[in-house]
């Protein structure tokens, strides 16, 4: 009997023993799995297949200079990540040179920002003052060539940029078709290098309105907006237009910087959402003192993109801005820029942003609150209006540019609705006053 009782025992014991190593095992291979001891599965399946296939690449094309292990897994990256959307890419040293100098301001090129849309080259701006500009290159147009080399579908973003892009004062001979008559355009431009000013143009409309048009969001962009915004208040403006026409964005942070001045301290302005409940991100105004509280208009067309729709979404979601013009491009995605060994890079999409009340305008657009719908052939006028002012004369105008000069109806609209808005509170002080 006792020898029946200690057998049980043991077997309990050794059972338990059993349990209690499994569960320490168990644990073990989580945290070996959270600290990567144990390798990835899927990674090492798709490893080995990628370096099937690159082998037998490398060993059996019939060109073997094409064909070597470096060119073969550039190509391989490039596809891999510019696949995902029309944002994302793989940065060659070059390319990854570059974008960091457009970030910072300067770069050589003809200044136009493209876009592909299902395999097609797409302006969505050229920037303000740029050869593309002044050729007359319009949002909209689609490229069709550079050099007379066609580009063909499948073609990467930077390979294009690539082509537009060289040393200052060489020459590069773009073909366009533009789709609003259909007419093929053929242009000879001269590269510059082009210097991204974010204030374009600040002065005072009619007796007491503001006027800053900002053509783009880069490092300096909240300095330049700052100094801008300073020098027309103590002008004593009450109302002030924000021209965002044509702007195809940047900097998320840049875009922050503008729109805190009319936000409390704390206000959610915009966020972002990765692919993770913990990847959300909230920009928050972080200045003290008051927020501006005079009427502003928002002035955007189909070329406001990114950043611009971030300072648009921001004032229009929580009513401080009306905003003017017509629906905005709809890039609602965030960028995020990794560096790479050799002075590579990778731009790859990581978030989406949402405007305070949780609003996303990726491939929708901003909607304005007063829809006033311009061609882009008056878009591109009212552009080169602005660049030359010294010609104030209409039959002076005429002469030299080969049209008279049009009237800016969304600048005319958003004058209006600040009249309005600045009229209704002055009815409503004395009434408040009593």
């Amino acid at each position: 009997m006792h020898t029946v009782t200690g057998m049980l025992k043991r077997i309990l014991i050794i059972a338990a023993g059993v349990v209690l190593g499994l569960v320490l095992s168990l644990g073990a291979a989580r945290l070996a799995l959270a600290w990567g001891l144990f390798p990835n599965r899927d990674l090492e399946r798709s490893s080995a297949y990628m370096r099937e296939v690159l082998q037998l690449v490398n060993e059996n094309y019939v060109d073997a200079k094409s064909s070597s292990y470096d060119q073969l897994a550039k190509s391989a990256l490039h596809g891999m990540v510019e696949s995902l959307d029309p944002h994302s890419e793989f940065l060659e040293s070059k390319d990854y040179t570059e974008l960091e100098e457009e970030l910072s301001g300067d770069f050589s090129g003809i200044g136009v920002q493209v876009e592909m849309r299902k395999g097609r080259v797409v302006v969505i701006a050229p920037i303000a003052g740029s050869p593309g500009e002044k050729a007359g290159i319009l949002r909209g147009d689609e490229l069709l060539s550079v050099d007379g080399k066609l580009l063909e579908r499948g073609l990467s973003m930077d390979a294009v940029i690539d082509r537009l892009r060289g040393k200052a004062h060489t020459k590069v001979a773009v073909s366009l078709l533009r789709p609003s008559t259909g007419r093929t355009i053929d242009l000879t431009l001269v590269r510059e290098v082009i210097k991204l000013e974010s204030v374009r143009d600040v002065h005072v409309v009619g007796e007491h309105t503001g006027y800053i048009q900002l053509t783009e969001f880069s490092d300096h962009t909240g300095e330049e907006f700052g100094k801008a915004l300073d020098q027309l208040l103590k002008q004593g403006i009450d109302s002030l237009v924000l021209d965002l026409r044509n702007n195809p964005g940047g900097l998320l942070d840049a875009a922050v910087d503008v729109a805190e001045p009319f936000f409390r301290k704390g206000e959610l302005i915009v966020y972002t959402q990765g692919r993770k409940p913990a990847d959300r991100e909230e920009y928050r105004a972080s200045a003290e003192g008051d927020p501006l509280r005079l009427p502003v208009a928002i002035l955007i067309n189909a070329g406001s993109a990114s950043a611009a729709e971030v300072v648009t979404g921001a004032l229009k979601d929580t009513g401080r801005a009306v905003v003017v013009g017509e629906r905005s491009f709809g890039k609602g995605s965030v960028q995020s820029i990794f560096k790479l060994k050799n002075g590579e890079g990778l731009r790859l999409t990581t978030a989406k942003y949402y405007t305070p009340s949780g609003v996303s305008i990726h491939e929708k657009g901003i909607a304005p609150q007063v829809e006033v719908v311009m061609t882009p052939e008056e878009d591109s006028r009212l552009q080169l209006q602005r660049l030359r002012p010294d010609v104030s004369d209409p039959k002076d105008f005429k002469e030299r540019f080969g049209f008279t000069p049009v009237e800016d109806r969304q600048l005319d609209a958003a004058l209006d609705v600040l009249k309005g808005i600045n009229l209704l509170r002055e009815r409503a002080a004395p009434a408040a006053a009593h």
